[in-house]
């Protein structure tokens, strides 16, 4: 068990001295994804004791599930290391070995990531034919231009026009559409492959934003995303590998899985709870269930103070055992807030998180790898693209149910062979991966090869041996993939997501950019006693703070902002601490 001596810190620090002194806080972090485990980790590394994780699934690690079949790992979450120049999972994979079997074709530098960069990306028709490369390449350099003017919105301060609707994908289907038009040297027919390929290129888009549509991501936000420097890396080990890098400081008692909670209910000291079921439990026994998994023998708990102590926040769980805590760490998803704002909070949220949590976007990006005994693609081919030629004119990228497998826009090679065998992951997104999720492996098996052969022209392609899928979309304790900024949201509903409950006046005033916000200029100093103990009349700060991917502002959607996010909670409660000890010298 790690305690508070072994946290590094000088016997003087106040942090330190005061955690041993004066009794440790009790933080309850709701979710063992990358946030929650980062968020445990920084508090326990700092001295604090009293935590407990609540994981509802069986297993930690949220949206990173590797799945090892035979020799290989297979990623239907997490897949890439997106950058390298400063991205904290890139520091710790590399720095614990986790890189030296990636190969130079696995270091992708291009803005969207293949399994290798080797070889080259087969365009595909519906009517079984390859469009030529050198069409391929004059339509992706043009898209390309456009895609860097999305960008100039909101790093330059450019107006969106009204025809744009505020869309990237109303904004680049048009101007793309416009320039192929008004081309006077491609011949008609060049032109229309052009037209439809542009459905396509936005599929891709949507798979990699999470979106249904391209047409619902906000035009005037696009450009605050911010993309690390550096390639793009794949863990052949599995990126479970750095959850579990992470989760090796953290004591087996701390984690308990299984374990859903049903409503956070915060303000205690104002309203307290309604009904006789919400009974927390007695000191210190709320953690014991993990038996032969603790570490270290004795858990220091509470200094025993707790017994009359009125708590500031009690964690419901769906098991009705009921945790008290005097901050709550929730790192649940933006699905899940969606679906379950208004029950899974006690009193409401204020209104502008409401609103915030409506603005923002989540959709479903789900994979389907098939797994076949060899392979009817050729070696220099890296993916096999689908292009709908009946798409040309085509303004939307929404389907009937019926239609849901044309929401596929490819299926890219794994490599290299010796690691994984004959392998494609085919890509799906929005509101056809929903549908896709509700249809059997045999059904989705036969689908895919219907395509492969449709699009390739080969009839003789053979059935899939094995098929493995991901379904975000309708798993209850994710509800999609990750966010988006989505048409009328902007980074500023990020923030508002981010920040901790109850608001303050400093809290108010704090907000803009909450990774550089300084927690402990949250805490009043004419009486720093009042903070640490709610029966003293004082409103406790910080009883519920919020992390994830979809919290932090530039990095969302990525697993380095998940990391950073739960990292900057802790460093709330740290700060709060310190400061509130160095004052009460």
């Amino acid at each position: 068990m790690q305690s508070c001596e072994s946290s590094g810190d000088s016997a003087d620090d106040p942090l330190s001295c005061g955690l041993r002194r004066r009794g440790q806080p009790r933080v309850v972090v709701i979710g063992a994804g990358l946030a929650g485990l980062a968020a445990a980790k920084a508090l326990l590394e700092q001295g604090f004791t009293d935590v407990t994780v609540l994981e509802a699934s069986s297993c930690i690690g949220g949206r990173v599930q590797s799945v090892k079949l035979g020799h290989a790992t297979f990623e239907l979450g997490a897949t890439w290391i997106h950058g390298s120049h400063g991205n904290p999972i890139y520091h710790l994979a590399e720095a614990n070995g986790l890189l030296e079997e990636t190969t130079d074709g696995e270091r992708s530098v291009g803005r969207i990531s293949l399994y290798s960069k080797n070889g080259v990306a087969c365009y595909l028709t519906n009517r079984g034919r390859r469009i030529p490369k050198d069409v391929v390449e004059e339509f992706s350099d043009l898209y390309n231009e456009v895609y860097n003017l999305t960008q100039e919105f909101f790093r330059h301060g450019k107006p969106v026009n009204a025809e744009s609707q505020n869309s990237v994908g109303v904004f680049t289907r048009e101007e793309v559409r416009n320039r192929i038009r008004d081309d006077p040297e491609d011949p008609e027919a060049t032109k229309c492959l052009k037209l439809a390929m542009i459905q396509q290129y936005l599929k891709v888009e949507s798979c990699e934003s999470s979106s249904h549509s391209m047409d619902e991501v906000s035009l005037s936000a696009f450009g605050e995303w911010t993309e690390i420097p550096g390639a793009h890396h794949i863990i052949p080990s599995g990126f479970m590998r750095v959850v579990e890098l992470l989760a090796e400081g953290i004591p087996t008692h701390v984690i308990q899985l299984g374990k859903p909670v049903r409503c956070v209910h915060w303000d205690q000291a104002s309203a307290r709870p309604r009904g006789p079921e919400i009974e927390p439990r007695g000191e210190g026994d709320h953690n014991h269930d993990a038996g032969e998994g603790d570490q270290g023998g004795e858990e220091p708990r509470g200094d025993g103070r707790d017994e009359d102590k009125q708590w500031p926040v009690l964690v419901e769980c769906e098991d009705c055992e009921v945790i008290p805590a005097d901050h709550v760490i929730v790192t649940v998803s933006l699905g899940v807030l969606k679906r379950q704002y208004t029950s899974f909070f006690r009193p409401g949220l204020p209104a502008e998180k409401v609103a915030a949590i409506h603005r923002l976007g989540i959709g479903t990006t789900d994979k389907i790898f098939l797994e076949f005994e060899e392979p009817f693609w050729g070696p220099e081919c890296n993916s096999l693209q689908f292009v709908w030629e009946d798409e040309a004119e085509s303004r939307t990228l929404t389907y009937p149910p019926e239609l849901w497998y044309r929401k596929i826009c490819g299926f890219d090679v794994l490599y290299p062979p010796e690691r994984y065998g004959h392998v494609l992951s085919g890509w799906i997104c929005g509101e056809e991966a929903l549908v896709m999720e509700k249809c059997d492996d045999e059904a989705v098996a036969e689908i895919c090869t219907e395509m492969l052969r449709q699009f390739t022209g080969n009839p003789n392609i053979p059935k899939p041996r094995r098929i493995l899928r991901s379904a975000w979309g309708s798993n209850p304790y994710f509800r999609g993939s990750y966010s988006y900024t989505q048409v009328g949201s902007s980074g500023a509903d990020v923030e508002k997501l981010a920040k901790p409950l109850p608001y303050t006046e400093s809290s108010k005033m704090a907000q803009g950019n909450s990774s550089k916000q300084q927690p402990g200029h949250l805490l009043s100093s004419k009486c720093p006693e009042q903070s640490l103990d709610s029966n003293r009349g004082s409103i406790k700060p910080m009883q519920v703070l919020f992390s994830g991917e979809a919290t932090h502002r530039k990095y969302y959607s990525t697993t380095h902002g998940a990391l950073l996010s739960g990292q900057r909670e802790a460093a709330r409660l740290i700060e709060m601490y310190r400061d509130l000890f160095q004052q009460g010298t």
